[in-house]
Formats: structure tokens, sequence, C-alpha cells
């Protein structure tokens, strides 16, 4: 099963659990100022949520819709085993990537670290959805402004 997943400023990813298909349809929410509360409640929620399911084997393809050099970007699939990452490759070229490139985003717990951190940084524009049976972030785009 794989499930669709973006992150930051879009990137995509799917997730592969190897578990039923989500009954519910995920959360999505956006980003004001007034809504910062919310955004850190949600989180909460669907962190305490994934913590609950107690899953440290996964694998998920990951694409990175950043600024950033050609190696960081494009999908790749992340596999982790015990919590800990065991391999990141690349769909296109079915190789090992540096895993340098992608050591913000390598675990489901980091992809909520990213989204506490657009919370956190007050990203101007903040838009994600998390699975409502597992938790687990499908997407993140975020958009924050260097002042």
């Amino acid at each position: 099963m794989r499930l669709p997943i973006i992150l930051s400023a879009g990137l995509l990813l799917s997730f592969g659990l190897n578990l039923p298909v989500m009954s519910k349809s995920p959360i999505e929410i956006t980003q004001s100022p007034a809504s910062k509360n919310l955004n850190s409640r949600r989180l909460k929620f669907n962190r305490d949520l994934w913590n609950r399911q107690n899953i440290s084997n996964y694998r998920y393809t990951f694409s990175n819709g950043c600024f950033c050099i050609g190696d960081a970007r494009g999908l790749v699939v992340i596999e982790v085993r015990n919590g800990q990452t065991t391999f990141i490759t690349s769909v296109a070229t079915g190789k090992a990537v540096n895993p340098e490139l992608f050591q913000n985003y390598n675990t489901i717990p980091k992809l909520f670290g990213v989204i506490e951190d657009a919370i956190n940084r007050k990203a101007s524009s903040l838009n994600m959805r998390y699975s409502a049976r597992f938790g687990y972030p499908t997407q993140i785009i975020s958009i924050i402004t260097v002042r």
C-alpha cells in the first residue's frame, strides 16, 4: 500500500506500511496567524496517534520540491527499520543517494519536526494533511519568509 504524502514546498511521499487503506479522508490545515494554536493542537494529536501505533519498520517514497541541488530533488525510497533509516535510493536510478541530503526527512518523527518548525517559525503559509487512521503526515507545504 502506498499513501501520498507531500512535504515542504511541494514534497511528495507515498507511504508503504503494508496496512489496510485509510477509511477516512486526511485532515487539512491552513496556517494563518489565528490558527497557530489549532495547528499545534492538531500536530500534537497526530504525533501522539502515530506514536501509539508503535510502528518502527516502514518504507515511503519521498520527493522534495525545493530550490536545492538536483540530487536532493526527485523521488527517493526511504526505508526505516527499528526507527533508524537503513537506506535511501533514487527511484529513477535504483542507486543509493547521499543520505545527508535527506537527513531532515528520513523518518516520520522528523516529518513531524518539519511541521513543528514551520509552526514555530510562523510560516506565512502552512498546509498539511495527516492520515486519519495512523496520524503520519501525508502532506506538508510550507512557505517561510526569511527576514
